[in-house]
């Protein structure tokens, strides 16, 4: 089952950490997350999974960044989240989505254990001018059923910032 905002709201501090966590941010069954000052992309045209892919900063001014279709931008959010007890889970809000902005690919799905800032994988379906600090997506907490692991996966856990991905390792197994 979904947590509801009241019950996300009675497991802030123990359960689940959002920091910096602001109680007008809580929805009837998320919390909104907000978008950092800067993104990544990717320097290269072509990427490979088997490397690196090296990747430049573009910062996001305060007064607005043009995002171009065709290209992947890397965000992260602003709040740092954790939890062993929940599954959380991150879309975008539908107010983003009906401006054509995508805030995820495919990673919209956290592990059980997960503690980091989210990675962004952002684009957008037409030009969009996207500000710092606007609330870009929300996330919300499954119940998880029977016997479970934490996520210990070294890659992501933990990050100081925006994660590229990092799958070559995947491949050094």
């Amino acid at each position: 089952m979904i947590l509801s905002g009241k019950e996300i709201l009675k497991n802030i501090g123990s359960n689940i950490i959002i920091e910096p966590f602001d109680e007008k941010k809580i929805n009837p069954n998320s919390y909104n997350l907000s978008l950092h000052n800067e993104l990544l992309v990717y320097e290269n045209d072509i990427l490979d999974m088997k490397t690196p892919n090296p990747t430049k900063v573009i910062k996001i001014p305060e007064d607005g960044l043009l995002l171009e279709p065709g290209k992947l931008y890397l965000g992260r959010t602003n709040e740092f989240t954790s939890t062993s007890k929940y599954v959380p889970m991150l879309e975008g809000r539908s107010s983003t989505g009906r401006l054509g902005l995508f805030i995820h690919v495919t990673a919209g799905f956290g592990d059980i254990g997960f503690s980091g800032y989210w990675t962004l994988e952002i684009f957008c379906v037409q030009p969009i001018k996207v500000y710092p600090n606007v609330e870009i997506c929300q996330i919300y907490y499954h119940d998880i059923h029977g016997e479970y692991d934490l996520y210990s996966s070294g890659k992501y856990q933990n990050n100081k910032g925006i994660q590229p991905s990092l799958m070559y390792k995947d491949f050094e197994k």
